[in-house]
């Protein structure tokens, strides 16, 4: 995965969120977001923990665990289980966010593959599946996660 640089307009923008929520931008926040926008992709707790382990060896795993749960509260990132017993997050909006999309699991080797081919009668039919389910259950939908589970074209060899 490419190495990003830094942004210091999302930086600000992080702190407005917190600032606004009432919350601090402590030191160990600061560094868990800029590892997160370092690394990309859908980074587990364990992996954000080991990543920072030098930088931060004061840090415990629960403050780690603790932040990403906040930043998912925030809204900041989108928190998933892709069904091998580890949450996983990434950035939910941003300069560096492919913005919305699905994600293809391999059932063998775990790889993740984010999927934002969509094509119109995609998108149409689940705009129809959100209106109906509106309609019936008078639940208004925020937003929605779609993960299709299968083996990639590697392990299908």
């Amino acid at each position: 995965m490419p190495i990003k640089k830094c942004c210091h307009a999302q930086n600000g923008r992080w702190h407005g969120r917190f600032h606004g929520c009432g919350r601090r931008m402590t030191l160990p926040r600061k560094q868990i977001l800029d590892f997160l926008h370092l690394r990309g992709g859908h980074l587990s707790a364990d992996e954000v923990f080991c990543g920072l382990k030098t930088k931060m060896p004061n840090m415990g795993l629960s403050t780690v665990y603790r932040t990403l749960e906040l930043l998912t509260e925030l809204g900041i990132v989108h928190k998933f289980d892709f069904g091998d017993g580890r949450a996983r997050y990434e950035f939910a909006e941003g300069t560096d966010s492919i913005g919305h999309h699905h994600h293809l699991i391999c059932t063998s080797c775990r790889r993740i593959i984010d999927y934002t081919d969509f094509v119109k009668e995609e998108t149409e039919l689940l705009k129809r599946t959100e209106a109906g389910l509106t309609k019936k259950y008078g639940f208004k939908i925020m937003s929605h996660q779609i993960q299709f589970y299968g083996l990639c074209k590697d392990c299908r060899g």
